[in-house]
């Protein structure tokens, strides 16, 4: 029995270079756990991140500068032809996610949501400009929360929940209302959960039950809310690594998943540079974790972006998950085999690339 995955892996610029220096989408193809075929498909400046259309026919990407830019490419295969771009309605934009009528997007940069019709049956952007929603607030880290940072939209059922690193806040917002946008000025528009002062929300899922885990970049926490009438309410957190970090340093979490059957709960840390492994308990209506391991990924590693890949692991025979890690700092992918039992799991491949890799998406 053999495992094989192709993947879409956005980038950034070099360290050393300007935005549109190279940087680009790539397809990667994979078989039992070992990187196979590479190429370069498409030139496009800093998609930090992709989302793919439920069609799987059209691939978006954000160009994360300022102003920010949305880009749709019809996909054939291994091929992407560009199709169309719009504003991405704010600056820096570092997430986008597709229903099958909208993508919408995360800048980063001055806080705003925004989102973007589109055809149902090809994912053809259907709009030339998205509407908008600004946030307004701010938190008490003095470096990154002085002003709203979305950082991450999650599909959630009829609405979609946007995490705001810069104000320590989850809005909630209706899916299905493309063209209408919040006034400025509407502080309080959405918000649907509000995190400790300084947690610095980045990403998050939805556990089994409903409780939604949202990881603190600037704590890292991983925090429980639990549903409480239209929003959450925190109910526990727990440390996203177990790894000691030196006086001076930090831990910063990034990206978090969830395994196909919902046991099993990875986080990327930077700094420590590991993926963590927790394992979902959900007894009784109460939703737990419990740290099993820490993956080493290597010094300097700086995991931005991970993806659980579906089907059998690594080696052929067990159930050992597939993690593909993008690991921004050495300008590497990372194929990791975990073991779901033990939380254990070691690097399998690595993958140098050109230009630092930012987002992995299976295709």
């Amino acid at each position: 029995m053999t495992s094989a995955a192709a993947l879409w892996i956005g980038t950034y610029p070099r360290p050393d270079g300007e935005p549109g220096g190279g940087e680009g989408i790539w397809r990667v193809e994979m078989a039992d756990g070992r990187f196979t075929v590479y190429d370069l498909v498409v030139t496009t400046t800093s998609p930090s991140f992709l989302a793919l259309h439920p069609s799987g026919r059209t691939l978006y990407a954000v160009g994360e500068t300022a102003p920010g830019t949305l880009a749709a490419f019809d996909v054939d295969v291994d091929r992407l032809t560009p199709a169309a771009g719009v504003p991405s309605g704010g600056d820096e934009p570092c997430h986008v996610v597709a229903t099958d009528d909208e993508v919408w997007v995360a800048n980063y940069g001055d806080g705003v949501a925004a989102v973007v019709p589109v055809d149902p049956r090809s994912g053809a952007l259907a709009a030339a400009q998205p509407a908008t929603h600004p946030h307004t607030g701010s938190g008490p880290h003095p470096d990154r929360q002085q002003s709203p940072h979305a950082h991450y939209v999650a599909v959630d059922g009829d609405r979609v929940l946007v995490s705001d690193l810069g104000t320590d806040q989850l809005r909630a917002y209706p899916r299905g209302a493309a063209t209408d946008a919040t006034p400025e000025g509407a502080d309080d528009a959405g918000v649907a959960a509000t995190l400790p002062p300084g947690t610095g929300p980045r990403h998050l899922v939805r556990l089994p039950g409903g409780v939604l885990a949202v990881v603190g970049e600037l704590d890292a926490q991983v925090h429980l809310l639990t549903p409480d009438g239209g929003g959450w309410t925190r109910t526990g957190s727990v440390a996203a690594t177990a790894v000691p970090v030196p006086e001076g340093s930090n831990a910063l979490p990034s990206h978090v998943a969830l395994s196909a059957d919902g046991t099993l709960l990875t986080i990327g840390v930077r700094g420590p540079d590991v993926l963590a492994v927790h394992r979902v308990h959900h007894d009784g209506g109460t939703t737990s974790l419990h740290h099993l391991a820490d993956v080493p990924l290597g010094t300097d590693a700086w995991p931005r972006h991970h993806a659980i890949l579906a089907g059998p692991g690594a080696d052929a025979g067990d159930d050992a998950l597939t993690v593909v890690v993008a690991a921004q700092g050495t300008s590497e992918l990372l194929a990791l085999r975990v073991d779901p039992a033990s939380g254990a799991g070691e690097v399998t491949d690595r993958l140098p690339l050109p230009t630092p890799p930012a987002c992995v998406v299976e295709a």
